[in-house]
């Protein structure tokens, strides 16, 4: 089903469909009657993927349908819709203006139009209408129009290209029932103001938003927790490997998918939340994983669970390639990227060796492992953090390759490419050059001197005739002719972390401002859009939250919160999301919610009941902590990654990363006041990143402010 962007009219036609009866046809509690009414606004789903009859429409079964008509509601008007019928019983119920109207018809094969005449009484200046299912079966619709009464006839149809008023339309799935009921009263409940507020009214105001914070960072810990819950549910009884999807490919463990999208973000969660789960099951998940499936030297293949082996007879290196290079990038570099070393790196490091050590196209750069833009793509950001991580100047000679290749030669983005890609499996090679180009900035000058135009050019490009009005990118752009996709991707964010670690490096304002128009835009443009998947949600949201880590457009705030809630609306009560692999992104990005929502603070034993939250005031942290059941352990604080794990010369934005919000520097020390108890202690950052210890009592808000002393 086609997902409609909310500022978009939707193949406006007001022409008949050929072979459909045009009569208007009343509900079935009514007498059919003829009718002279004039077309004030129309749409006609036109891109639906579904069709009958060779006619696309709307089911209400799969989505609600949303509609906005800019006409202030007046008597006589009708609401006209193009019911569709398989020789059954339909229905549905608008909600017009606030009021509900059922609607029933069908009985023949095919469709026609059925005329409901809106409520009577209606406020406001415009029509906001929604269509949903009702209780039997679901109404499919491939138009609706909206008339008046009109002693003559409406004449020919007017001009698709002139709408006498403009609708736009949206559709989203229906929101199931809340998978956790027992806890939106935690998460949303706004708490009573303290007996004796703070007497600075701004700080206090910081800890009810760090309070709020805490129910916000709590609910996206809880349902990662329950989402590793669901998923080991399904695990393979012989060997612990979870499966690539419950529906499609029960049976199998594979790299691109298992492996890349899920496992790891089971595996950060366990971190956080269950350390015996994160050194154990998971850790022993590897183990299997790298002694099973290690099929071309430490390359990993598919494995069958009913065969117990692979499951193809013969191995298919560039098959195999694909899948180590998603597991790579997607998978074991954010892990490291939060774990620092441990055995995921290595086991990232030992499938990028070997990639390149099997890499066997040749090409006037040298020998590299692929032609495919999505592989190159995702080892070019690998690669040009690995360097900087080992020291290892073999990694960025691999990325240099690469780079040569796309930048240099006749495979330039968008001076040869006749179609870019710039959602999922495309937009890597975009993120992979900028990153190689940070990289040789500090470890190649000359290198950095000959990318500089070949870079810039490719972006300049890419804003140019690839970005809308609200700095949207296309899925897909031909960078030749400019042609581009109406359609916009859920990775716009990915590429505008390339956009932004270029101009950190040039200081090339245009690509700072395009990042600060793009966030300054999705209140307006994207509230209430359906991506449709929980994986888009979450692709779009990282992306949204790793620029605002870098650009404080503060109006991006409110879009993040929303989104993070339609993201886990599909979530289910045993936890899992939507029954496939990319459930484990959305765990990815709530993760990175809540580390926002936290300031990069964690709490060590984790527990469902106890909540932390912070935000920053002026200089100083704002900490709020609340349990219902006596707590302690250790709060332990973010260090500056990127530059003692990772060794990165500057922290730039990056696909999967974990963004820093407030870090501990180690040789610096630090205030932390007890409100409750008016103490003060001192400590070094060495000593919060390894845990402060803490005490909660129950019900009862603990606040400390933590400030760097002089």
């Amino acid at each position: 089903m086609t997902s409609f962007p909310r500022h978009t009219i939707l193949g406006l036609l007001a022409v008949a469909v050929v072979g459909l009866a045009s009569t208007s046809v009343a509900p079935a509690d009514e007498p059919a009657a003829e009718s002279r009414h004039s077309l004030l606004a129309w749409i006609r789903f036109v891109d639906g993927e579904e069709t009958y009859a060779d006619v696309p429409y709307v089911w209400l079964g799969k989505v609600d349908v949303r509609l906005q008509i800019d006409i202030e509601p007046g008597p006589g008007h009708l609401l006209e819709l193009l019911w569709g019928s398989k020789n059954d019983a339909r229905d549905a119920v608008a909600t017009v203006n606030g009021k509900d109207v059922r609607i029933t018809g069908g009985g023949y094969d095919g469709f026609r139009w059925l005329s409901v005449p809106v409520p009577p009484g209606l406020t406001g200046t415009r029509y906001e209408i929604t269509l949903r299912k009702g209780s039997q079966k679901p109404a499919f619709l491939a138009e609706v129009r909206l008339t008046e009464p009109s002693a003559a006839d409406s004449g020919p149809a007017p001009d698709p290209q002139k709408p006498a008023w403009k609708t736009t339309c949206s559709t989203r799935p229906p929101i199931p029932p809340e998978a956790f009921p027992e806890m939106r009263e935690v998460w949303d409940a706004e708490p009573a103001p303290p007996a004796a507020p703070l007497a600075d009214a701004r700080q206090e105001a910081a800890f009810r938003k760090a309070e709020q914070n805490a129910r916000r960072a709590n609910e996206q810990l809880f349902r990662c927790r329950r989402f590793v819950d669901g998923w080991l549910g399904h695990a393979d009884p012989t060997t612990g490997l979870i499966p690539r999807n419950l529906t499609r490919n029960p049976d199998i463990w594979n790299a691109k998918d298992s492996a890349a999208d899920n496992y790891p973000f089971m595996v950060l969660t366990c971190a956080l939340t269950d350390r015996g789960l994160f050194e154990g099951r998971m850790l022993d998940m590897l183990r299997t994983e790298t002694r099973l499936t290690s099929r071309v030297d430490r390359l990993p293949d598919t494995w069958s669970f009913t065969k117990q082996r692979f499951q193809d007879e013969a191995p298919d290196l560039g098959r195999i390639i694909f899948g180590g290079s998603e597991y790579v990038k997607d998978g074991l570099l954010p892990l490291t990227e939060w774990l620092g070393p441990s055995p995921w790196s290595e086991r990232m490091l030992g499938i990028v060796d070997d990639i390149w050590k099997h890499g066997s196209v040749e090409t006037p750069a040298g020998t590299i492992p692929s032609t495919n833009v999505e592989v190159n793509g995702e080892m070019l950001q690998a690669l040009s953090r690995i360097y900087w991580m080992t020291g290892d100047a073999k990694y960025l000679e691999y990325a240099v390759l690469l780079g040569d290749y796309y930048l240099l030669g006749d495979q330039h983005p968008t001076g040869n490419f006749t179609s870019l890609r710039l959602r999922d499996h495309g937009c890597e090679i975009v993120s992979g050059l900028s990153e190689l180009y940070v990289a040789v900035s500090f470890a190649d000058p000359e290198k950095k001197k000959a990318y500089e135009e070949p870079i810039h050019a490719m972006f300049d490009r890419v804003l140019e005739v690839a970005r809308n009005e609200h700095g949207m990118l296309a899925n897909t752009f031909n960078p030749i002719t400019g042609e581009a996709d109406k359609r916009f991707c859920d990775t716009w964010g990915y590429n505008y972390n390339g956009v932004y670690a270029v101009y950190l490096i040039d200081g090339t304002e245009a690509y700072r401002e395009a990042v600060r128009h793009v966030l300054s835009r999705l209140t307006e443009h994207l509230t209430d859009y359906h991506w449709g998947s929980a994986d888009e949600y979450a692709d779009s949201i990282e992306g949204a939250i790793n620029l605002y880590n870098r650009e404080r457009v503060e109006s991006a705030t409110e879009w993040i919160d929303s989104e993070i809630r339609d993201m886990w609306s599909v979530q289910q009560p045993d936890g899992v999301v939507e029954g496939w692999h990319g459930d484990g992104n959305s765990a990815r990005t709530a993760i990175m919610y809540a580390l926002w929502k936290t300031q990069g603070l964690t709490l060590q034993p984790w527990r469902t009941d106890v909540r932390l939250g912070a935000v920053r005031h002026g200089d100083a942290l704002c900490v709020s902590l609340i349990a219902g059941e006596p707590w302690s352990g250790r709060l332990v604080f973010d260090n500056p990654r990127h530059k003692l794990q990772m060794h990165l010369p500057i922290d730039y934005p990056r696909i999967n990363q974990f963004p820093e919000w407030f870090t501990a520097k180690a040789d610096r020390r630090y205030r932390v006041a007890d409100l409750n108890t008016g103490t003060v202690a001192s400590f070094s950052g060495r000593q919060l990143q390894d845990g402060m210890p803490v005490e909660i009592e129950p019900d009862k808000e603990l606040r400390l402010i933590v400030a760097e002393t002089q």
